[in-house]
């Protein structure tokens, strides 16, 4: 597998980075691993946008799923239009989100998107996804938010979403080969509980799960400091650290 970071500012985009968008690609299989504020704009400089074979939405913030708006504009639109809708999986009542934030099913249905996305409702196990084998969680989120363990290979990857501490994310990364984990906040400050990670909570989540290497995501930069977020981890967990940006590419 070949992780390629499309976007990783936690919250808003950065002046350097767009939201959430991760490129999973495993065997000329193409996975978009959510879809955040303003990626839509940088994916096209590492894909074929049209190439896209499936979607997954892990949760319904905008920093995770706006762009998958303007996307309805860039395929049904096209010169080369129509092309097969794309699988979207998502949380519950994702179909009805992601058209509403376009623009609403508009009385006569116009803004139903069914022509370009193949709406799928992700519910926690596995499943097989082209050539990966994927497993989603519950994690802890203010909203329903899934985990993801993509397996290929004998190779793991596990995203966390957005989570606060919670046994679910330690065990989709149980052992994994990279741990894409987002620390959103620094521990020197009054955090409310039950929404994102600190570095030190990243860390811990990776050591207690035996994770091979950790990808630190999701920094809030306006907020935060990428030093003390590296230093809160690097405390915490002794394995291989990095914090992602824009553009970045890890083999896995």
């Amino acid at each position: 597998m070949t992780l390629t970071v499309v976007g990783c500012s936690g919250s808003f985009p950065g002046p350097d980075s767009p939201c959430s968008a991760y490129l999973i690609r495993a065997d000329g299989f193409t996975l978009l691993l959510d879809f955040g504020s303003g990626s839509l704009g940088a994916l096209q400089k590492y894909v074929d946008p049209y190439g896209i074979d499936a979607i997954v939405l892990t949760h319904m913030h905008a920093d995770h799923f706006m762009d998958a708006c303007p996307y309805v504009v860039m395929r049904r639109y096209s010169p080369d239009a129509p092309y097969p809708p794309v699988p979207l999986y998502g949380p519950a009542g994702v179909e009805e989100r992601v058209s509403a934030a376009y623009g609403g099913l508009g009385e006569h249905g116009c803004s139903r998107l069914s022509d370009v996305y193949d709406f799928r409702t992700l519910t926690p196990g596995s499943f097989e996804l082209g050539p990966l084998t994927m497993t989603v969680d519950h994690v802890a989120h203010p909203v329903e938010t899934f985990g993801v363990r993509l397996e290929h290979g004998g190779r793991s990857l596990v995203y966390s979403s957005d989570t606060g501490p919670c046994e679910a994310v330690e065990r989709l990364a149980d052992h994994c080969d990279v741990f894409l984990c987002e620390a959103s906040y620094l521990e020197d400050r009054e955090n409310p509980s039950g929404v994102h990670l600190t570095g030190r909570q990243a860390g811990e989540a990776a050591t207690k799960a035996g994770a091979r290497r950790l990808l630190l995501t999701h920094l809030v930069r306006a907020w935060g400091s990428e030093p003390q977020t590296l230093a809160e981890a690097t405390a915490a967990y002794t394995g291989r650290i990095d914090v992602v940006h824009s553009g970045d590419v890890f083999e896995i």
